[in-house]
This record gives structure tokens, C-alpha cells and sequence, in this order.
């Protein structure tokens, strides 16, 4: 997958992540459908970005999420690429997470984004790529997020299994499984308020290593067939 041509859609392209990869991916020259909730971020990037598409989404309508995933397609005039940036973080003792808060972390950090990329496997091809930031927390979860990394190592484990079973379509999965990133996404937590944390890896290096990322998948699979 070449960026430049490829047809790409972003779910979560209005977070401070998505956006920076959006603009990175069509200063490559990248085809691209932009989905978030924010509908006054996405016009303010559609402006910023010639020719893009975009779409509001909520992510708890996981039919709709996946309706998208074809539309886009349609509109693009098929589909390469797709990668998830979706995400809202929780912090504090399990105990003190209510059902409520459990349901909300579990479908936003992973039924939404699995939503968007099971309604892409019929349709990208061979070569193509789906990936979906999960994070560190997915393999190594840490105390007082429970629940949000709950979520992302099933993100996780639906991507390494689906990944097995593309393998004879060459359609690689990615686990974007990145570091904590200077994007202040810990103080938009749903409940709780997060530790003091470390300086976060930059937004910048982040994009490069999703970037270098999809080349990198891509290109092995593009082998392979």
C-alpha cells in the first residue's frame, strides 16, 4: 500500500492523534473518509484538506459504524486501508466503576472500532490493511484501569485472530499497541482522574510510527500474495 493513492478511512480523524495522521496520510497523497463525532472539528479538517470526505458517527450505533464502512468505500471507489483511532479513557479503583462506565469504555474502545473494521474485511483487497490503536495497556494493564485496558486487550485479541484468518487473503491486522502520547487524552476520562504520568511520547513521533506502521504491514502482505 503505497500512501499515495491509497484510499483510506479514519474513524476518529477529529482527536488529536487521528487528525495529525489525517493530515500526514493526504500530504501523502492518501484518498481519505474521515469519521468523529465532532461534526464542527470534521468541517474545520475537511477545510484544511481538499477533497476529503467525511461523517459523523456515534459509537454506540455499531450497525451505523459499519454502514459508514461501506459508504465510504463506495465513495472512494473502493477501500485500502482503514485505521481506528477511537478512544475515551476511565481511571480509579474497579470497585469504583459503575456497570455504566464498564459498558461505555468496552463499546467505544472496542465493539466501535471492531464494528468499522469486520464491515471492512469483505471489502478491501488483498494487500490492504486494518489496523487499530489499542495502546501499551493492552498487554501490560495497570493498576486503576482495569475496565479501559479490559477493553483494549479485546481489541487486541479480535485483531491477532482475525489477522490469522486473513493471512490467506493477505489482509494484514495491525495493533497499533503505541506508548502514552502527549495528546492530553488521559484528562478527557469518563470517570476519575488519571496518575501523574510521564512526558508522553510526541504526536508527531506517534504519527511516524503508524505511518511507518501501514507501509511496513502492507508491504509484507503485498509479498506474500
Amino acid at each position: 500500500m503505497e500512501v499515495d493513492g491509497a484510499r483510506i478511512l479514519v474513524p476518529g480523524a477529529t482527536g488529536e492523534l487521528g487528525s495529525a495522521l489525517a493530515r500526514s496520510l493526504h500530504s501523502g497523497g492518501a484518498v481519505l473518509h474521515l469519521a468523529g463525532r465532532d461534526e464542527t472539528a470534521l468541517r474545520s479538517l475537511q477545510s484544511q484538506l481538499p477533497g476529503v470526505w467525511t461523517s459523523t458517527f456515534d459509537a454506540y450505533a455499531l450497525d451505523a459504524c459499519a454502514a459508514l464502512t461501506r459508504q465510504a468505500a463506495q465513495q472512494m471507489g473502493g477501500l485500502d486501508a482503514v485505521v481506528t483511532c477511537i478512544g475515551v479513557p476511565a481511571f480509579g479503583p474497579a470497585d469504583h466503576i459503575s456497570d455504566a462506565v464498564a459498558e461505555h469504555l468496552m463499546i467505544v474502545n472496542a465493539q466501535a472500532p471492531i464494528a468499522f473494521l469486520r464491515a471492512a474485511l469483505p471489502l478491501i483487497q488483498p494487500g490492504g490493511v486494518l489496523a487499530a490503536l489499542t495502546g501499551v495497556v493492552a498487554g501490560n494493564p495497570p493498576a486503576h484501569m482495569a475496565d479501559y485496558a479490559a477493553a483494549k486487550a479485546a481489541l487486541a485479541a479480535w485483531l491477532e485472530a482475525v489477522g490469522k484468518e486473513q493471512r490467506r487473503r493477505h489482509i494484514a491486522l495491525i495493533d497499533l499497541r503505541l506508548p502514552h502520547i502527549n495528546t492530553g487524552f488521559a484528562n478527557r476520562a469518563i470517570a476519575g482522574r488519571p496518575p501523574q504520568l510521564p512526558p508522553g511520547l510526541p504526536i508527531a513521533a506517534a504519527v511516524e510510527m503508524v505511518m511507518d506502521a501501514l507501509v511496513a504491514a502492507s508491504t509484507v502482505s503485498g509479498q506474500a500474495s
